[in-house]
């Protein structure tokens, strides 16, 4: 007999197609905290992510009602001229420029696999004592998805916690070089079906193109919603307007909606995720 699909395991029939809309970067900034929980708030954002470590984080805190939220699990700070580093100090993860490293490879290269593993419970341990009831774990900029040895710390937490964890696609996992989603499951980690990865920032296109083509089974997209401010536009950064517009196609557009309901798709949050998880557990 056949295993249950994960779709199963959540209650449903197996053809059933579910889908996860993740808002990400929680805590980044103060337009992006009143984006995300605004999209929150529409009920077609169904969670979103924390990035503890940066400024605005203990503000997202204070917004918080109970809503659907996981812990972005962050080792990079990739503005030039805004920076946040790790809660923990640890010397091997910072750039030398006032915070955590720009880019992913000077992670890889640099960081103590240990100090990560401290920085990363640190995270989550703060998430919960802000009052988070964490639904969920995933990882800013991938960095803890895409090289094995952090990948094991990554699963590591997520079993100990009981949480469920953002996965690469199996279309995107062979440039991998590791087999991280038979990995995952082998030790009894939940996660999606399916991941529609956006390179970068700006998910409208990225939407257009899954969501008219949904299949069975739980498929996660996510997007990085801010509102239009003086704050954003200032972060030195050139992907501002693609924020403001992931919060445009929800907040005032709201074609989303309707191109969940035409594909015969169901809107779900991590939660139902993290049951199973813990159920396993």
């Amino acid at each position: 007999m056949a295993e249950p699909t994960l779709a199963q395991r959540l209650g449903y029939p197996a053809e059933a197609k579910l889908v996860i809309i993740n808002a990400d970067d929680l805590g980044s900034c103060h337009s992006a905290n009143v984006g995300v929980f605004e999209c929150l708030g529409t009920g077609t954002v169904t969670s979103a992510t924390l990035m503890v470590p940066c400024p605005w984080a203990r503000e997202a805190s204070s917004r918080y009602r109970g809503e659907d939220v996981g812990v972005h699990l962050t080792l990079n700070a990739e503005y030039e001229l805004y920076r946040w580093g790790p809660i923990t100090h640890a010397p091997s993860l910072l750039g030398g420029d006032g915070g955590f490293p720009r880019t992913v490879e000077d992670v890889w290269d640099h960081a103590d696999v240990d100090e990560v593993r401290r920085e990363c419970r640190a995270q989550i341990e703060r998430a919960i004592l802000w009052g988070f009831d964490v639904s969920h774990l995933d990882a800013h900029m991938g960095t803890l998805q895409l090289r094995p040895e952090f990948f094991d710390v990554y699963l590591d937490l997520a079993l100990d916690f009981g949480l469920p964890l953002r996965m690469v696609g199996a279309s995107v996992e062979r440039y991998l070089g590791f087999p991280a989603r038979s990995l995952a499951a082998e030790a009894g980690a939940v996660f999606t079906d399916h991941f529609c990865l956006v390179p970068g920032v700006g998910s409208r296109p990225i939407f257009e193109k899954h969501l008219a083509a949904l299949r069975p089974g739980v498929t996660e997209l996510h997007l990085h919603p801010a509102i239009d401010s003086a704050e954003l536009r200032s972060l030195a950064t050139d992907d501002w307007e693609a924020r403001v517009d992931d919060y445009r196609i929800i907040c005032d557009e709201d074609w989303v909606r309707g191109m969940v309901d035409r594909a015969g798709a169901t809107l779900i949050g991590f939660r139902p995720l993290r049951e199973l998880a813990r159920a396993g557990a």
